[in-house]
């Protein structure tokens, strides 16, 4: 049962409240990204803005390189600290987020090492096709594979057994795709022994939180949402079919999953929905909602943040 209070404005912490302005005002003073070529937002991302600085690239990270649908499959590696964890105690496997157009593997390594160093797990980071050069299903397919190398060959080659699965945004998407293929097409609906999905974009017909937020930009706005969705699946397919949406599939039979989101996040019906779905399926796991959150907050430092992350952890950890 999700506490009521949370999404009273009065809940919202003052320094939560000071960065949201922040990150607005970021946005507002710079263009417009549908303004831009696609190609130099991407390199915008990669430098970091004033709006999302960069996360810093670890020196741990090592690239595996594994079969394809169409061509090869880079998974940015990031191990546990040796002293630390001299054997594994898993693995995790991250989709990243930039709605199937923008982001990178390699671009939120802080939160692999620390699911590494913390949970003692391989930590994958999955660089798919992007969008609209690659439309659906190309990320997803990628994805996909990944995941059956994991749950193969990958177990025997990193020398882990407890499997898990997670990502932000469109990364959620993706991981509860994975998982639904895994069930439906593979025979494996427990391969992963649960999932880690923050904030995820499962309703490509746009929810209500969607449909309803504006032009206001707090990271994201309604007509970033649309285009996301706009590009990553061709015209004429219908955006609420259960292999498009995930909200909209028999969710039976899979995997715990922790979801988080914040109270200011377009998403928040997104999450709301899907979790109350996931537990109907009688697949377990929690919601955490936090008051003022913004679309991935946990990508901005502070105590909210922290809270979350260190959730993740505990859920994460006890999977193993």
């Amino acid at each position: 049962m999700i506490d009521h209070a949370l999404f009273d404005p009065a809940t919202i912490d003052p320094e939560t409240k000071r960065l949201n302005a922040e990150i607005v005002a970021a946005h507002a003073a710079q263009e417009d990204p549908w303004s831009l070529p696609i190609a130099e937002v991407r390199a915008r991302r990669r430098r970091g803005t004033q709006a999302s600085p960069a996360m810093p690239r670890s020196a741990r990270a090592e690239t595996l390189t594994i079969d394809g649908p169409g061509s090869p499959i880079l998974l940015r590696v990031i191990r546990p600290n040796a002293r630390k964890w001299p054997k594994a105690r898993g693995a995790y496997l991250h989709i990243h987020r930039g709605g199937w157009v923008w982001g990178a593997a390699d671009e939120q390594d802080p939160w692999l090492e620390r699911i590494a160093d913390c949970c003692g797990f391989v930590c994958l980071s999955v660089e798919y096709r992007l969008a609209p050069e690659h439309p659906y299903p190309a990320a997803l397919e990628d994805c996909e594979a990944a995941a059956l190398w994991l749950a193969g060959p990958g177990r025997t080659d990193l020398g882990v057994t407890a499997l898990t699965i997670g990502g932000e945004s469109v990364g959620a998407h993706l991981a509860v795709m994975v998982l639904l293929r895994l069930r439906d097409r593979h025979g494996l609906p427990r391969a992963f022994r649960g999932a880690n999905l923050n904030a995820g974009f499962y309703d490509l017909g746009l929810t209500p939180s969607v449909r309803h937020w504006g032009e206001e930009r707090l990271v994201i706005n309604t007509t970033d949402l649309t285009r996301f969705a706009d590009d990553y699946v061709r015209e004429g397919i219908d955006r609420r079919r259960p292999d498009v949406s995930p909200l909209y599939a028999d969710l039976k039979g899979l995997p715990p999953a922790l979801f988080t989101v914040g109270t200011s996040d377009p998403l928040l019906d997104d999450t709301l929905y899907m979790s109350a779905r996931w537990a109907a399926a009688g697949n377990g796991g929690h919601t955490a909602v936090y008051p003022g959150g913004c679309h991935v907050f946990i990508r901005y430092p502070g105590p909210l943040t922290e809270r979350a992350l260190e959730l993740i952890d505990r859920f994460l950890t006890a999977l193993a």
